[in-house]
């Protein structure tokens, strides 16, 4: 297990959320995704929906997953 935090800024589309907690489910981690004070669960297509989706995101987990890490550099800023 990680011991430190990992974090990540992606942007994110509508039609990339679907994806990216399909990837974010496959993780035995907790995994949240934040701007400014507003954090959800990155597991939720719900919670990820009512973000907005034109900010920056932080993706943030105490963990490690090759695939999750690999799909995260493909939505980086």
């Amino acid at each position: 297990m990680v011991k430190e935090r990992i974090q990540h800024v992606i942007k994110l589309s509508p039609s990339q959320v679907k994806d990216f907690v399909r990837a974010a489910e496959k993780c035995d981690f907790d995994i949240d995704i934040s701007y400014g004070h507003v954090v959800v669960d990155a597991k939720s297509i719900l919670g990820i929906l009512g973000l907005d989706l034109t900010r920056k995101l932080t993706v943030s987990f105490f963990g490690q997953n090759e695939d999750f890490e690999s799909y995260l550099a493909g939505v980086a800023v």
